[in-house]
């Protein structure tokens, strides 16, 4: 027998409306105990500001007792998570749309809201809320107050310091293993390091450990370090042409300068022999340097006076002030040497024979002085004068100082990538031992791309650097005899 198909229906349309039914029943609870909570929250809050000043303390101890308890029980009767919030929580934050992301905001907030509510009421209550509440909001501030200030976010070891104002830094750039910008620079307050790669603001620097890696504002990574005596040499500001380092190392040693010595130099130039032979002689030495040109007189002391102070700043410690600077010339200076004598004598002029009777009375028996000649002529000249004047000297030496730059740095392709040291081809008539070896080193050649290149699998190259400081003086050492 057939059944309508409205007799079918009807069960089913019972079970919904029945479930519909206690869906919204559930709902007006829900609805009432939020409202109750409300006037909860703010009932609680006029109670407490009103029985703080008059009222029975037990009715509202009660009273904030039932809300505690109407609040405890609040966060289990939270409603179900609908099929929208839980597929929402799953997915990541980006693939959210505006609505869903409005409606997570306001759930976040509520739920904010309930925890404050729930945290802060028990704590406004007429017995907490005194002055006792007040004194334990000052402790907190004045252990606040007292908080010691957090260390440098840069280790130092012993002895080290960070980059200050003043001091005088050196900023590098390489490329390729090139140096396309080297600039020496006096750290100072609102300047700038500025470059064909960008600029690097003296502020971001100072406070920055030395030898540290800074991006100017191109992205282009500056070295920047502290300048060593030799950079400031080369790179100080100069008049005449200056006394190069390897020159004066070597000079240094033809005149075995140590520290509490007393030495002559004739001939400051920009200062650069001056700041060696300070350093030489240390702070219980002495160094006399004369200079005939006034300009290069003062750009001398200039010099030397810069390098001291940026040298303080450095170690916290004065760089001795063991040199006199004077303009004059060494032949009319005999007021200058009366009563003085010199362990070395360092010359650096274009006819240093004409000196030499004046000085040689000043300097000690068995004493060096070693003299810096531009070219060859100069020093025929002067062994020609010591020649015809009989001057008790002897010519030790006469040395050229080269210097050659090398470059070494692993062999790349024109694409970047490392070359690779071919393994080498077996004959057909080997063993099988040797082919079984040649595939593992082929097969270690295959895997260099996934684990780096091992260790002695890369070649290097080793040539000459395409620029090379050539001829810079002759030196000559003399050293005096006793007839």
């Amino acid at each position: 027998m057939a059944v309508p198909c409205r007799f079918i229906f009807i069960p089913r349309l019972v079970t919904v409306c029945t479930s519909r039914a206690k869906h919204n029943r559930q709902r007006d609870l829900l609805v009432k105990l939020t409202r109750s909570e409300r006037d909860s929250r703010t009932f609680s809050t006029a109670s407490v500001r009103c029985n703080h000043g008059e009222g029975d303390g037990s009715d509202s101890s009660r009273l904030s007792s039932q809300l505690t308890s109407r609040q405890a029980l609040l966060p289990r009767r939270r409603r179900s998570l609908s099929p929208l919030e839980r597929i929402s929580s799953l997915l990541p934050q980006d693939a959210l749309g505006p609505e869903v992301m409005q409606l997570r905001e306001q759930n976040q907030q509520e739920q904010g809201e309930d925890a404050d509510t729930r945290v802060s009421v028990p704590h406004c209550t007429p017995q907490e809320s005194g002055p006792e509440a007040v004194t334990e909001d000052q402790g907190l501030d004045s252990q606040h107050a007292t908080e010691e200030p957090k260390p440098s976010p840069w280790p130092t070891l012993p002895g080290e310091s960070l980059l200050a104002f003043g001091e005088l830094l050196i900023a590098e750039y390489q490329r390729k293993r090139r140096v396309e910008f080297k600039k020496m620079f006096q750290l100072q307050r609102g300047a700038s390091v500025q470059s064909s790669w960008g600029i690097v603001l003296h502020g971001d620097i100072a406070g920055q450990p030395a030898g540290r890696f800074l991006k100017t504002n191109r992205g282009v990574p500056l070295f920047i370090r502290r300048a060593s005596l030799e950079d400031y040499v080369l790179h100080m500001k100069r008049g005449p042409v200056i006394t190069y380092p390897k020159d004066t190392a070597a000079m240094l040693m033809m005149m075995d300068v140590t520290q509490g010595d007393c030495v002559l130099e004739s001939g400051s130039g920009s200062g650069a022999m001056s700041l060696f032979l300070s350093r030489a002689v240390g702070s219980t030495g002495a160094v006399l340097s004369l200079e005939v040109r006034e300009d290069h007189h003062k750009r001398a002391a200039l010099n030397y006076e810069r390098w001291r102070a940026s040298w303080s700043l450095r170690r916290g410690q004065e760089w001795p002030a063991n040199v006199q600077f004077h303009n004059a010339d060494l032949r009319a200076a005999s007021s200058l040497l009366a009563g003085r004598g010199f362990h070395a004598v360092a010359l650096d002029m274009i006819n240093p024979q004409l000196v030499l009777p004046t000085v040689l009375p000043h300097l000690h028996p068995g004493a060096v002085c070693a003299v810096y000649l531009a070219n060859i002529t100069q020093v025929i000249d002067l062994l020609e004068g010591l020649r015809c004047s009989a001057l008790p000297l002897l010519c030790e030496h006469i040395v050229e100082v080269p210097t050659r730059d090398w470059v070494v740095a692993p062999a790349r392709q024109k694409d970047g990538q490392y070359c690779s040291r071919k393994a080498p081809t077996p004959s057909e008539d080997s063993s099988q031992g040797d082919s079984a070896h040649t595939e593992e080193l082929t097969e270690e050649l295959r895997t260099e791309e996934d684990c780096g290149p091992a260790f002695g699998s890369i070649p290097y190259i080793a040539r000459p650097h395409h620029e090379q400081n050539s001829h810079t003086a002759f030196l000559v050492k003399l050293r005096k005899c006793v007839r």
